[in-house]
Formats: C-alpha cells, structure tokens, sequence
C-alpha cells in the first residue's frame, strides 16, 4: 500500500507496511522455508501493497542448514549417513567459507525414523550420522565447524558419534584444533530432573522404564567423557541436547552458543527486524521448552527490544494467555482449522489461511497508533505497543 492509499481496514490512510516473516519449523509438518512461504502467501492476499519479507529462521533444529543455505547461499553438500536406527539416510550440510554447518536432524532427527516413536526405539536411536557429518567436514579441511542441535531422536550422550570417529579418545584427537560452535536450541543438562532422558526422551517413545535405562546409561556416559576428556560437562548448560550429544560435543571442547543467536548473527536478523513495523514468527508448539533458547523467544524479544510488535502463529500452545502474552500475538492453527488432525492434515494451507484472515481483519491490533503511523512512531509518541 502506497503511503496516501485509502485502508479499507482502518479507514482513512495508512503507508505501506515493512512486514518481516521469520518462522521456525513446525514440528513434522512445515520446514522453516515452507512456513515462510505459506505466511508471505496468506499476508499478500489480504494486504497486496505491503511489502513482506520472508526471512525463516531455525534454533539449531530442523531446518537449520536450509536456512543458512537460503540466508547466504554456500555448497550444500548430500552424503549417505547412518540413520537414527542404523539404516543409511541421506543428510545435507553447508559448506561456507570453509566453514561447515551440520545439523543434528539431517541424521538422526525424528523424521528420519522410519515409523513413529516407540519405546525400542528411543532406547536404540544412534548419533552415528552425525559422527559420519562430522568427519566429512574434517575431511572437506574445515577447522570451524558448527553443529546445530535439535529434533533429534536420539538419547545416547553421542557415544554413536564418537565411535564413528574411531572412539572417544580418537574424536577428541580428530577434534582437537578445531573451532566447534555447539549451537543448543536448549539449555538443559545431562542428567537430572531436567536432564535428557526425563525431559526429552519421552517426546521420542521412551516410557517410564526406558528413561530410567537411559538415565543410567547417560550416567555412565558422562563418568566416561568426564575421565577421557578431563573436562567436567554433565551439569553444563545444552549438554542436555540432542539427547545428550551436546556433552559429547562439550567434553570435545566444543563451546555453547544458542542456536537462535547463530543464525541471527549470519542473516542480520535484527538489522532486518529494526526495519519493520510487524515480524512474524512461529513454530510447531509453544510450551515451557520454549523459553529455554528456542527461536520464538529469541524473535519476540529482539523485535520487543526495537519496539516492533510480534505476531506468533504456532500449530497449538500449551501456554497460559498470560504467558503467551510475552511472546506477543498468539493464534495457533488447531483453533483456526478446527482440530488438530485437520491442522496437521493441511498445515500449510491452514497456515496461509489464518494469517489471511489476521492481516484482514486485525491490524489495529498492531498499528494501534492510527493511521499512517509506524511501530516506532507509536513507541516515539508513548502508545501502546503489542501484550501492553
């Protein structure tokens, strides 16, 4: 919309919109590139003269390399890796000024099972893929190497990753010298309470036998990271990710950065969020995990801090109004569709659907300032800005 163009939303005038769409993945149903397409496509059907931006996003999780891949191009690189079960999947990494972006859900992600999550399975599941992405990174010369996390099927503290690198002793050796970046969409430790058998392996078939079996055998899994690599990792902040790869990763020296924060420092996502009057976020499930360094947070506050209001969609919410109002605007597709077998059947159009119907009938949600006025003009004139 032209600045001086009649809204015939609000009435009056309202200048062209700068709208910012950075999503994360939804669950098993939308990768990050195909949940920015499916929301720039609903926001142009209701309001065609704004200007949308789609910049999707990742924590670490699925969709991490695709993301980068789209952000700043590189040479995607596709090998044969050992799957989560054992059996060969193909996974893709990024090749990018010499250095490699792994991710973690390429080799043994959830999706790679080849049914649904299950008791045997948890106990089973591998990050032997990742061992195997690993090495084609050495191999390729990398000495930065960054390793998304998240998604994973696994709970095995990455003893699968290190024995495809010849043994814990023998990664370590491999891995020594090298800038390791293990980049957490988490900040849980090993063990515990909120460790990675009790908090995640359930999410991944395990039962309650089963998280007892993995507890102790992380247990021992970390005496043993503890001994060889003499660095002290179980109660480190992400050394719970993954299922534990990342204090594999850690006790190899690796160094913790959130995996939000990596992607936002290599797409400029705040310089891009300051230019907006409106970013766009979401992912598959909002619930406690996701003020633990997942991508939503990480968008919510960096637009909060520019004072540019947020509008979150996500597949469905476990949240409280009240805590979802810290994020910003929630809307979640099990509403919109109905139920959550219609919202998973048909994520994309419902998702295109409900931003839609949002951009039609809700922008003074947002431009509570009135006609022609931006974010920071409102915020400059001292209006209310979004979860006020």
């Amino acid at each position: 919309m032209t600045e001086g163009e009649p809204d015939t939303v609000t009435g009056g005038t309202q200048r062209n919109r700068q709208v910012v769409v950075m999503p994360d993945s939804f669950g098993g149903t939308l990768d990050a590139v195909e949940a920015a397409a499916a929301i720039g496509a609903g926001w142009h059907a209701a309001r065609p003269h704004d200007t949308v931006t789609l910049a999707p996003q990742s924590d670490g999780g699925p969709g991490f390399v695709d993301v980068l891949a789209t952000a700043f191009g590189g040479e995607v690189r596709t090998q044969t890796v050992t799957g989560p079960l054992g059996a060969p999947v193909r996974a893709s990494w990024l090749l990018h000024d010499a250095v490699a972006y792994l991710e973690t859900a390429q080799a043994c992600g959830l999706s790679r099972l080849p049914g649904p999550p299950d008791p045997a399975g948890a106990r089973a599941a591998t990050t032997a893929g990742v061992g195997d992405l690993l090495s084609a990174a050495l191999l390729a010369g990398c000495r930065r190497i960054v390793v998304g996390l998240g998604g994973s099927a696994t709970s095995d503290g990455g003893r699968g990753a290190a024995e495809r690198l010849g043994g814990l002793a023998a990664a370590r050796r491999l891995l020594a010298g090298v800038d390791l970046v293990v980049a957490t969409d988490v900040d849980n430790p090993l063990l515990g309470r909120d460790g990675a058998a009790a908090v995640f392996a359930p999410q991944k078939g395990a039962d309650a036998v089963v998280v007892a079996a993995l507890e102790k055998r992380l247990t021992g899994w970390a005496d043993e990271l503890e001994r060889v690599c003499g660095r002290a990792v179980r109660d480190l902040p992400g050394a719970g990710a993954a299922g534990g790869l990342g204090a594999f990763l850690l006790a190899c020296d690796g160094r913790r950065e959130s995996g939000a924060h990596v992607v936002a420092t290599r797409t400029h996502r705040p310089a891009v969020i300051a230019g907006a009057d409106l970013v766009i976020t979401g992912e598959g499930r909002l619930d406690a995990q996701t003020r633990h360094g997942k991508l939503v947070a990480a968008v919510a506050a960096e637009a909060t801090a520019a004072g540019v209001p947020v509008l979150v969609l996500v597949g469905q919410s476990a949240l409280t109004p009240a805590e979802e109002a810290e994020f910003g605007d929630v809307h979640t597709l099990v509403h919109h569709a109905g139920s959550p077998a219609a919202a998973l059947a048909e994520a994309g159009p419902q998702l295109t659907s409900l931003t839609e119907a949002l951009a039609r009938d809700r922008p003074e949600t947002w431009w509570s300032g009135g006609p022609g006025e931006s974010a920071a003009e409102v915020g400059e004139r001292g209006g209310g800005t979004l979860g006020e």
